[in-house]
């Protein structure tokens, strides 16, 4: 009968492909739409927690001065300061006003790019900032880009020489060293390049910024303890990455050997180090403080040890502001990138 004809074996089968194409299309937009709202949700979610930190950074900063025991003004005027002198400056900054309005204004004021004026100087802290913080980034960006391009191939090194318990010399130097080199602070590694290499061999200028064999010594004492960590961690991950099955499986192919180490396993290594990279740059912001005041440096470092040695509280106060402002926004972009890079952590957030 022609209602309970039968299609060809041919037509089933062509119809029954485009089914599963169509099956397979609809799984797939919906795995990339699933996708989109989970990295949204990550990002959304590390933006709230960025916008909090720098409203609890901001009300920091605010309270410093206000918990500095006694009067901040009197404290930086001295004690023979004429007592109209003291309170016309009170006045000028504002500190003669309730808690909240002050509290409002100060806000007021550093979203509008107004972060006060110098107590000593009457510079406004701004333009101490702007004409300073160039030579602080600079001295912290080069030194981690140092750190990183040292430790990472020397972490792979070992890791891939140490396999399996190999080369145990090799286990106990690197391990020693490195060990050595992390437990040592930045301000000891600045007296003793300055000890040896510019005072005693004389190759490189003891103090100041001028050509760039000036950066030489402080980009050393910034960089040596962080690379000496970044290797640590590259050895542990490439010697993890190196136990992975899909490192067995090249080598039962016979891959040569530099393509299974730069392509497959470097690639693998990098979320962690990565993570330590940008927790790297903020602690060499924050450690150049002592290293540019070794090497009389021209850097934001520099200028907040004057600041707090001669109570130019204003001051102070807008460079902690500016470093608190550079470390989470480093962080907060490092958390953003290896969302990117290992869409995994933005899963396991969710």
């Amino acid at each position: 009968m022609a209602g309970t004809s039968r299609p060809p074996a041919g037509g089933r089968l062509l119809a029954d492909r485009a089914f599963l194409s169509r099956m397979l299309s609809a799984r797939a937009f919906s795995g990339r739409a699933s996708s989109g709202r989970v990295r949204g949700a990550f990002v959304l979610r590390h933006l709230v927690r960025f916008v909090i930190s720098l409203a609890a950074l901001l009300v920091a900063s605010f309270a410093m001065i206000h918990l500095i025991p006694g009067d901040p003004v009197r404290a930086a005027l001295g004690p023979t300061a004429p007592v109209e002198l003291v309170a016309a400056r009170r006045a000028a900054l504002g500190l003669d006003q309730p808690i909240l309005s002050q509290l409002a204004s100060y806000v007021r004021n550093v979203l509008g790019g107004q972060f006060g004026t110098s107590f000593l100087s009457g510079e406004p802290v701004g333009e101490v900032i702007a004409a300073r913080l160039p030579s602080t980034l600079a001295l912290a960006l080069l030194a981690t880009v140092f750190a990183m391009l040292v430790a990472v191939p020397l972490g792979m090194w070992a890791g891939i020489r140490t396999e399996n318990g190999r080369n145990r010399g090799t286990d106990a130097a690197f391990t020693s060293v490195t060990g050595t080199a992390v437990a040592v602070p930045e301000f000891l590694y600045s007296i003793a390049l300055v000890a040896v290499f510019a005072i005693g061999l004389g190759w490189f200028p003891p103090a100041g910024k001028g050509g760039p064999v000036s950066y030489v010594l402080p980009i050393l004492a910034l960089a040596i303890a962080p690379a000496a960590m970044i290797a640590r961690i590259s050895r542990a991950e490439t010697q993890r990455e190196l136990g992975s099955d899909y490192v067995r499986l090249a080598r039962a192919k016979r891959l040569p050997a530099a393509r299974l180490y730069v392509r497959h396993v470097l690639p693998n290594t990098l979320t962690a180090t990565l993570t330590m990279g940008g927790l790297l740059l903020t602690g060499l912001i924050a450690g150049s403080v002592l290293v540019e005041y070794v090497f009389a440096w021209p850097g934001l470092g520099m200028r907040i040890v004057e600041s707090i040695t001669q109570k130019d509280y204003p001051v102070a106060q807008g460079v902690i502001l500016v470093y608190g402002v550079i470390v989470l926004t480093v962080n907060f972009l490092v958390d953003l990138l290896l969302g990117v890079l290992d869409p995994t952590s933005a899963l396991k957030e969710s």
